[in-house]
């Protein structure tokens, strides 16, 4: 087969070029749907399309390589992505779920071909450079029997990420072995396609199509890059596209979204890596052809692979297609957050057309230029992006700007605009005030437990910023302690009270009976041995809360409970803090109930 010169194959931003040879094709987008970034002037070229679904009209920003190079930004899209219906599903898109088969002997391949079954995938990736010894005739044979899915066999070399050490000749004669027994798929490297594709032409069995890869563990390439990579593998021969990048930020993958958007032909968009996950829940919307997930978790063919359970039952993969709106979790660290549980289960259950996802953002600002279209409707913000997210923000909510931190961001569907508020004063007070009232260290009632009580926040960040300022509304005395006493000096001339640097915390008891608010992150998973004040100084405290909630147990509640004092779980201050931002988030009242019982299993 003749393979084009790579001059002759160029990124076309209208879709991609059409290899000569047949190929099956996607339906493409009738429209494109995006809004240009805040307070980006309107030019006189800019268009206007009506959405199908929709009586609003929406403006259609310049979406060439050159007009987003020029920014920076990527305006997304909405994909075609087809949909089928089905019993107690929103919508579902045509994105196939994938499991990797990788084992040491082909026995052990055998047994994880029923488990891929039974945990619901479509089809099955069998690594055949995973077994340390396959006899290539015999072990295929069994291979394909045994699998009630559809297979997909790959071969992978070490100089493409990975195990197979041998020649090239006898792997791609194996790859052409599995297509005559009955493959229904076979992945080929973009280095030697031609050689292969060339090999089987006039032989090549109907049923099976080739998947022509080609992987990048060094980072993502411009759009410009990525399209003439896609044209590329077209010519080379391929049936369907797999292009895998790597995520050195988050905003990496919104390059990945616009070529799988844009794309005629089956295409496989995966950005590697945690800060990539998106890419591997979201195809479904932007209509990627597949998605990798494995049957356990950090038994990965690729970095940052979820498992096919929490696509399934985490983020209901299923359905997601291309209305379904994207919300999520803005923090570093992030993956330790049970926000999507939470608010996946809640959607799921209230019918509600939206995926909530971790977001492993590095800078705020960036992150939510690039995610500028409504699609991206609203987000949770933790550590560390809680005080720089109030200047992204168009408008804030009066109590978020006193406090001086966001921990939720809506944007608002008729012109993109960004709302910011601060529930995670309410949440954890509130649980505070409960636990004094329960221990009966409260005032009499109708006052809060806190007026006259001196409060010592640890931690200068939002939370610690938004628990000063509730605890002060109060009534209550504030001390601010922190790493650094500079900062804790800054907010107590803020809001009024004292300052600490934590090193001094451990000698501070000028009275007994105090309350204790650990607002920063020492003791989270995985540095659960970790604790932000000395066991002997919990003695003068009547309560001690912490903001941490992974574990839900930390050492601090420990240890506080220990030495007699009422303890309140970062748990509780989290469900408080999500009732406020479901509501924002969908328009329906909060399924307290429910989020209680969800979290009561974790």
């Amino acid at each position: 087969m003749l393979c084009l010169p790579i001059w002759k194959a160029k990124y076309d931003p209208n879709g991609l070029i059409t290899n000569p040879r047949h190929v099956p094709t996607r339906q493409q987008p009738p429209l494109i749907v995006s809004v240009p970034l805040p307070h980006r002037p309107t030019t006189a070229t800019t268009t206007t399309l009506v959405v199908a679904s929709s009586s609003a009209n929406h403006p259609l920003a310049d979406t060439s390589p050159t007009s987003m190079a020029s920014t920076g930004d990527v305006l997304l899209a909405t994909s075609s992505a087809q949909l089928e219906m089905e019993s107690g599903a929103l919508r579902r898109s045509s994105t196939l779920v994938c499991v990797p088969i990788m084992a040491g002997s082909v026995e052990e391949m055998v047994t994880q071909l029923d488990k891929a079954k039974s945990s619901g995938a479509d089809l099955v990736e069998i690594r055949l450079d995973s077994p340390k010894n396959f006899s290539p005739h015999e072990d295929l044979k069994t291979l394909i029997e045994a699998s009630a899915l559809p297979t997909l066999f790959t071969y992978r070399p070490k100089w493409e990420g990975g195990q197979y050490d041998g020649d090239d000749k006898s792997r791609l004669d194996t790859l052409r072995l599995a297509m005559e027994l009955g493959a229904d798929y076979v992945d080929v490297e973009l280095q030697v396609a031609c050689e292969f594709n060339a090999s089987i032409q006039g032989r090549k069995p109907e049923k099976c199509k080739v998947v022509v890869s080609s992987h990048n563990y060094e980072n993502t390439p411009s759009i410009e890059d990525l399209g003439n990579l896609v044209a590329r593998i077209q010519a080379a021969g391929a049936d369907i596209v797999k292009i895998a990048t790597t995520a050195l930020d988050i905003t990496d993958v919104a390059r990945m979204f616009h070529i799988t958007v844009h794309s005629q032909v089956p295409i496989i968009g995966i950005v590697m890596g945690e800060r990539g996950l998106i890419s591997r829940v979201l195809c479904a919307k932007f209509g990627g052809f597949l998605t990798f997930g494995t049957l356990e978790s950090g038994v990965v063919s690729a970095p940052g692979q979820p498992t096919i359970k929490d696509l399934l039952d985490l983020y209901n993969f299923r359905s997601i297609g291309p209305d379904t709106k994207v919300f999520g979790i803005i923090g570093k660290p992030v993956g330790h957050s049970k926000s999507p549980l939470l608010y996946n289960q809640a959607f799921k259950s209230a019918n509600f057309n939206g995926v909530y996802l971790h977001l492993l953002v590095d800078d705020v600002a960036s992150f939510l230029r690039t995610y500028s279209s409504t699609d991206f409707a609203g987000f949770s913000c933790t550590i560390p992006h809680k005080e720089a997210a109030v200047k992204c923000c168009d408008e804030v909510d009066p109590v978020a700007k006193s406090i001086g931190a966001v921990n939720c961001i809506i944007r608002r569907q008729s012109d993109a605009k960004l709302f910011g508020y601060n529930t995670d004063y309410v949440g954890a007070i509130s649980a505070i005030e409960d636990g004094l009232r329960g221990s009966h260290n409260g005032s009499t009632a109708g006052a809060s437990p806190l007026n006259g009580k001196l409060f010592v926040v640890i931690g200068a960040g939002g939370a610690g910023k938004a628990l000063a300022f509730g605890a002060k509304e109060k009534g209550a005395r504030v001390v601010i302690a922190n790493r650094t006493y500079d900062r804790a000096r800054e907010l107590t001339e803020t809001i009024g009270g004292d300052a600490l640097s934590l090193a001094d915390l451990e000698n501070f008891h000028p009275e007994d009976g105090m309350v204790l608010a650990n607002t920063t992150s020492i003791g989270m998973q995985p540095k659960i041995d970790e604790t932000p004040i000395p066991k002997h100084a919990l003695k003068h405290y009547s309560l001690v809360f912490d903001a941490v909630y992974t574990p839900k147990m930390t050492r601090l509640l420990r240890e506080a409970e220990e030495c007699g004092a009422t303890t309140v779980s970062g748990l509780e201050m989290f469900i408080g803090q999500a009732y406020g931002q479901y509501e924002r988030y969908t328009g329906l009242p909060a399924p307290k109930e429910l989020f209680r019982k969800i979290m009561s299993k974790y």
